[in-house]
């Protein structure tokens, strides 16, 4: 397979956003931004120095001050407005990620509807913020509670949703009071300036968003900052546990996201043909390039052959090409060293005992960063190809006899991410959302992805923190709780007292 790699005349410049402005970077360090549907050059984003990613602290801690003080009422009448506004030209960001991600433009859309509705759910902050009050708790004495903002937080993101997932960050931080500072993925950066400038139009007070593109030197800075209160992160499982180690390490909040193996189990009483387009759609939909993604296929019984004629009846009706022809269903990875590495282990899969029964490799498109969908049987614990998480249109299927095997194996994998069960009997899928070791569960359901009132990740090696992100625990991570006790006595009976504080 080729790659046309050399880069055209004029690159597009991707800068800095602090303070409410483009501010181009410094330290001449830069990154190349690529069309993954041709693999040709097409950007250049700046890296941020320390000096840098601390300016746009500065600037949020700076614009804090005043943020924190706008009344609910105005705040979530602005948040009606970045909806609207984002609503309106949402296809204009899809056509963004399409030209830097490759994903299909539906897919990209699609992403972009689920950051709004997390958008929407923000914009009833005053119900959100609402906290508890109790009268008379003693005599004269009242007590409540508020929630208040931490300051200046951040969020670091991958490639895989350069405009959902910072959505899921930014929305609730901003929308608690707190102003917010990202460091969005190098390979796909141009969504972040293209929120920044769709946020300061809806009227967004300056240095309350900011940008700073980088690689490890402007993560570490975010990390070692005095100033940053918490820090929201989502990607591999490594980087989750640095993250969250060295965060949590200077004394700050931190959610870290990790990476995830999804299973998604398959019943001998299930609808085949319903359970294939499921596997179908989960494993090769963003091609493969999801945490929620569907990776392996645990068919029990047999259910097996059935399951995997179907789904090989159906990967060469896949439609694979450039993410803007409408006819496409399945775009190109990101990178051709991402999928050079998604490739391998389609290419090593026969010599740890797997059987390779759809290989993607072979008439992928020409040029760009392609592979067609792949389809491995026979894949075991142990495997390369089953330990590890690919990331890409790669599905592999395991056999095993009983509900309990599949279920173990569920339970005995690191991650814990989203898993599925596909059934007719509604009292084994209830057992199944019982046993399952897993943040978010589908029955019936391949990608269990929350709705935006709901809250959004996984358990074990798959979620660093005690706080999933956005819905209800999107609140509590970016507030602090203070209870406040309340007495307005008449001075004439005042006293000193020195015994313990009595509820009487």
């Amino acid at each position: 397979m080729t790659e046309t790699l050399e880069a055209p005349a004029q690159l597009k410049q991707i800068d800095h956003w602090i303070g409410g402005r483009a501010v181009a970077g410094t330290s001449g360090r830069s990154g190349a931004v690529y069309n993954p549907a041709t693999g040709r050059q097409t950007g250049e984003v700046d890296f941020a120095t320390e000096a840098e990613v601390d300016a746009a602290v500065q600037a949020a801690k700076q614009a804090f001050v005043e943020w924190r003080t706008m009344s609910l009422a105005k705040r979530a009448d602005l948040f009606f407005r970045i909806r609207e506004l984002i609503n309106e030209r949402k296809e204009e960001v899809a056509r963004l990620l399409v030209a830097e991600h490759g994903k299909v433009l539906s897919d990209a859309l699609g992403e972009v509807t689920r950051g709004l509705e997390v958008i929407e759910y923000c914009c009833g902050l005053p119900t959100l913020l609402k906290s508890e009050y109790s009268e008379q708790v003693s005599t004269g004495i009242d007590v409540y509670s508020i929630r208040q903002p931490l300051g200046v937080v951040a969020g670091i993101t991958p490639f895989n949703f350069p405009a959902m997932v910072p959505m899921w960050m930014w929305a609730p931080a901003i929308a608690c009071g707190n102003t917010f500072v990202l460091k969005p993925s190098e390979k796909d950066p141009s969504a972040s300036v293209w929120t920044a400038e769709l946020l300061k139009e809806a009227g967004l007070p300056d240095g309350v968003f900011n940008v700073v593109h980088g690689d490890k030197v402007a993560v570490d800075a975010v990390l070692d900052h005095p100033d940053i209160a918490a820090v929201s992160f989502v990607g591999s499982t490594p980087i989750a546990k640095y993250v969250y180690e060295t965060a949590t390490a200077k004394g700050k909040r931190c959610q870290a996201l990790g990476g995830a193996k999804n299973h998604m189990i398959v019943l001998p009483d299930a609808d085949v043909d319903m359970a294939a387009d499921a596997a179908v759609s989960a494993a090769y939909g963003s091609a493969g390039e999801r945490c929620m993604a569907i990776s392996q296929v645990v068919a029990v019984g047999h259910v097996a052959d059935e399951l995997i004629d179907a789904i090989k009846a159906r990967i060469p009706k896949v439609k694979v090409g450039d993410g803007l022809d409408p006819s496409s269903e399945m775009g190109p990875l990101v990178t051709k060293e991402h999928r050079d590495r998604v490739a391998s282990y389609v290419e090593n899969a026969p010599g740890e005992g797997a059987k390779v029964l759809v290989d993607g490799r072979e008439g992928a498109p020409g040029e760009g960063f392609f592979l067609k969908p792949s389809l491995l049987d026979d894949v075991k614990p142990g495997m390369k190809a089953y330990e590890d998480e690919i990331f890409g249109p790669v599905l592999g299927v395991t056999r095993v006899d009983t509900y309990d095997e599949a279920v173990r194996l569920i339970n005995e994998n690191p991650y814990g991410n989203g898993t599925a069960i596909f059934t007719r009997d509604g009292g084994v899928a209830r057992q199944f959302q019982f046993d399952v070791q897993a943040g978010m569960v589908g029955i019936n359901v391949p990608i269990p992805v929350p709705v935006a009132y709901y809250s959004f990740g996984g358990w074990k090696a798959s979620l660093f923190g005690d706080r999933h992100v956005y819905g209800p625990e999107g609140i509590e991570f970016y507030t602090r709780g203070k209870v406040v006790t309340s007495r307005w006595p008449d001075p004439a009976t005042s006293k000193v007292d020195l015994g313990f504080p009595q509820t009487r």
